[in-house]
């Protein structure tokens, strides 16, 4: 018991050392990942207390039976000892019974978190899996977006879910946000869901977990987690339009009558394309290319002119507009808030 509680203080201070690190895993802030965090501590329990153990038999040998000057020289054998039956059986069975109960308590975790109730108030989101990018629906809100989900906050009195119903429109993805839950993998005509209830506001970063790609690495995670009034709030203003500006025609009609309508959806234009993110209200995100720069003027300018900029090896081509075209395009894309 004293060694439980000493790794679980060792959590607490690592957890404390990371601060607000928002891939902290030793600060879960949701029920899948309390329950991940939980069966980790236990297996650190176990195996630590293995590798205190075979690592203090294995000292007490070294420097019990080390060899001594004062034992002299000798060529003769020490006595062999060929076995224990008691010893083989000890060392068989208690290592059966450990991986039993380990087995056992991940099949509950794992039961537990697959096939808790879900709430009929619980919020639905699918998740598409794209090289390498994330594309969210929320089918009842009429709100489709790209890179950053917004969910609301899980009163722990009320519960309030957030299902996750995920497939992949090319390769093996895996979608986790340590934090939130474990990781669950993202696999074309496959669907696989998860379920995440984060109970304190914020951001909360994840990472694609499974090799998808050149641009894995940076194809990102966002999760934020809002007050009810800040997320129906957010909901209100994804549905609208794209916002009409006279001051950024021009850049809406060099849009317009290049390849970007093929790839790409704008609410309200003739832009519908499903093949890269939808672009209705990108100025609103904190950043573009999947999480990996800040969504800033001189940024769009430079993914557009050629995402390789910042993403080598991203599906996307290069425009190859002029600069005047350029610069139009990125002021009207910078006012699609």
């Amino acid at each position: 018991m004293f060694a439980c509680h000493g790794l679980y203080d060792l959590a607490v201070i690592v957890s404390t050392a990371f601060g607000d690190n928002p891939t902290n895993i030793f600060a879960p802030v949701g029920t899948p990942a309390h329950s991940v965090f939980g069966l980790s501590m236990l297996v650190l329990w176990i195996t630590g207390a293995i590798f205190v153990l075979v690592a203090g038999i294995l000292l007490y040998v070294l420097v019990r039976y080390r060899s001594r000057a004062a034992d002299g020289v000798t060529e003769q054998e020490p006595p062999q000892i060929y076995g224990s039956n008691q010893i083989e059986l000890a060392w068989t069975v208690i290592p059966i019974l450990i991986v039993v109960m380990l087995f056992l308590a991940t099949a509950r975790v794992i039961y537990t978190t697959e096939h808790a109730p879900k709430p009929a108030d619980a919020l639905d989101v699918t998740v598409i899996g794209h090289q390498f990018w994330w594309e969210y629906s929320y089918p009842a809100l009429g709100v489709v977006t790209a890179n950053e989900l917004h969910v609301p906050v899980s009163d722990p009195k009320h519960m309030l879910p957030t299902y996750l119903t995920m497939s992949s429109a090319d390769t093996d993805h895996s979608f986790w946000v340590p934090r939130l839950a474990g990781k669950t993998d993202v696999i074309p005509n496959r669907v696989n869901t998860m379920w995440i209830d984060p109970q304190e506001t914020g951001l909360y970063l994840g990472q694609c977990a499974q090799y998808c790609g050149v641009q894995h690495a940076k194809m990102l995670i966002r999760v934020y987690v809002d007050t009810p009034a800040a997320f129906d709030a957010w909901v209100a203003h994804q549905r609208q339009p794209a916002v009409e500006d006279s001051r950024v025609a021009e850049g809406r009609a060099v849009f317009e009558h290049n390849a970007c309508i093929s790839c790409h959806t704008i609410r309200g234009t003739v832009a519908t394309g499903r093949f890269g993110p939808d672009l209705t209200h990108v100025a609103s995100r904190d950043t573009i290319a999947s999480g990996a720069v800040p969504n800033t003027a001189a940024n769009i300018r430079s993914f557009v002119d050629n995402p390789e900029n910042f993403k080598p090896g991203a599906l996307m081509p290069p425009m190859h507009l002029d600069s005047h075209d350029l610069d139009a395009v990125t002021a009207y894309l910078t006012t699609l808030k």
